[in-house]
């Protein structure tokens, strides 16, 4: 069957989006729509120029026998910077506190249009990082996690305070929680993580980072490597030396919770300080 060319370029736009950071062949979209390559390599500089201007990612080319084009997402600055804004005005609704200063954030973590936004922000800053996996722990980080994970095309790994039955053998470390300053337990399946992986661990919320840290510390035990640490929510500490990770990227800061005057102070957090 013979593509028009407007149907390829449709066709190849989807492809690509959907097959992120996989280099893909230029014989395979030859043999797809029984096009010739040079056809084949205008489509892409078209799309390639479309995917820039309008801040989606870029294409880059490999060239050579194996070579061929890989879709690589990319955020626009001043896009990235009105939605981190948007996420700070929504935060910074008083109807968000419950008792005992935390913060209600289901609906933002329940709304996929916002969990996709920023999924693609924190994959953006990590698209030229070797990544094989991304790790969160079983709380409502999960559908951050996916987000970004879909976005750098790689696997879930999710970190569990209780070891299930379906999984199979477990590793269990015991933390410090560095806000409680409890000890508390994380368990992962021996069989979600290969040595030597490359881990970008994914956090909804982190205080003083206890949580995050005891990730690493799994991350050890399985003799895997931290690539990055990326929360969507970071607690401002009044004490620097409290804070249990030092290298990490976070979207918003929440600066003050006042239960009096039920005020919630948010700003920018140190995103753009990392890209």
């Amino acid at each position: 069957m013979k593509f028009r060319r407007s149907e390829r370029l449709i066709d190849m736009t989807e492809y690509l989006l959907t097959h992120p950071r996989q280099l893909v062949p230029l014989t395979i979209f030859a043999e797809r729509y029984s096009s010739a390559k040079s056809s084949i390599s205008e489509d892409l500089a078209i799309i390639k120029e479309v995917f820039e201007e309008r801040g989606i990612g870029t294409l880059q080319t490999v060239a050579g026998a194996a070579g061929g084009v890989k879709f690589q997402v990319q955020v626009d600055k001043e896009e990235a910077l009105c939605f981190i804004r948007e996420l700070c005005d929504l935060m910074t609704d008083p109807g968000r506190i419950l008792p005992g200063g935390y913060l209600f954030m289901n609906d933002i973590l329940g709304n996929p249009a916002i969990v996709q936004k920023v999924g693609r922000m924190i994959a953006s800053a990590y698209v030229n990082t070797e990544i094989d996996v991304v790790m969160t722990v079983a709380t409502k980080g999960i559908p951050l996690a996916y987000a970004v994970a879909s976005y750098l095309n790689v696997p879930v790994v999710i970190v569990r305070r209780d070891s299930l039955v379906t999984e199979g053998p477990t590793v269990s470390i015991n933390y410090v929680s560095g806000s409680s300053k409890r000890i508390q337990t994380m368990v992962l399946s021996k069989r979600s993580l290969a040595e030597g992986s490359n881990v970008l661990i994914v956090d909804d919320f982190m205080k003083a980072g206890g949580t995050v840290n005891g990730m690493v510390s799994m991350l050890e035990e399985f003799r895997a490597n931290v690539a990055g640490i990326a929360v969507l929510v970071e607690a401002e500490q009044a004490d620097a030396d409290e804070r249990l990770v030092d290298n990490y990227l976070s979207l918003i800061k929440l600066s003050e919770v006042d239960l009096k005057q039920r005020q919630i102070n948010v700003i920018e957090g140190n995103y753009f300080q990392n890209n």
